[in-house]
């Protein structure tokens, strides 16, 4: 039985998740209203395009990072730009990739570290290149979180540290807020995906 304070939250995970997915991949998605509103599957060019100068994005590893990276995360033959602590300021803008490759990693690796060998790093979690697939690994990571949230009862929920991914504040807060922050990843990165696939349709050609 899922505990009736997750219940909500999971809710709202699901439809966000379900909208995304829709968003990028099409056919339809849904537009709000319940009614379905026609979309294209985003392609490889609008996937990796940098609207403004110095974006971080997805890089081939032998390239090396992009403007104001230090290093490129995950695993495979292309990485994402990123910088050890401090981060640079203003935050870079970052591509459509890199926002994508951000979500699919954190949820993967959420879910590994709550309910699955607690050993995944951002070294073992790859890094897709191709928008097809990277929409794919966001599913798969969204897919593998859910189901480390449906075995969480209500001691879980209340438990400091149940998650011990170790690029959050999970081991400082209880699980419930955990799982409220994710939602919250998934919707504001999600707003963000979708804008940026706005202004590429809109873009001046």
């Amino acid at each position: 039985m899922i505990p009736p304070r997750l219940a909500p939250l999971l809710e709202q995970f699901d439809f966000a998740r379900e909208r995304l997915v829709a968003r990028m991949a099409g056919p339809v998605m849904d537009s709000g209203d319940g009614t379905d509103t026609k979309v294209g599957p985003m392609t490889g060019e609008e996937f990796l395009w940098e609207p403004v100068p110095n974006c971080w994005s997805l890089r081939p590893r032998a390239d090396g990072p992009g403007p104001r990276a230090t290093l490129l995360a995950g695993g495979g033959a292309w990485g994402r730009d990123a910088a050890s602590y401090p981060h640079p300021w203003p935050p870079p803008f970052t591509t459509i990739a890199w926002r994508l490759s951000h979500l699919g990693e954190m949820l993967a690796l959420r879910a590994d570290h709550t309910n699955g060998t607690h050993a995944l790093t951002r070294d073992d979690h790859p890094v897709d290149a191709d928008a097809t697939d990277a929409i794919a690994a966001f599913d798969a990571g969204a897919a593998a979180w859910r189901t480390a949230l449906l075995g969480a009862d209500e001691e879980a929920l209340d438990t400091v540290g149940y998650c011990t991914y170790p690029h959050g504040s999970d081991a400082e807060e209880p699980f419930i807020d955990i799982v409220w922050w994710v939602n919250q990843e998934v919707l504001h990165h999600g707003a963000e995906i979708a804008l940026i696939r706005d202004l590429y349709r809109e873009r001046a050609h």
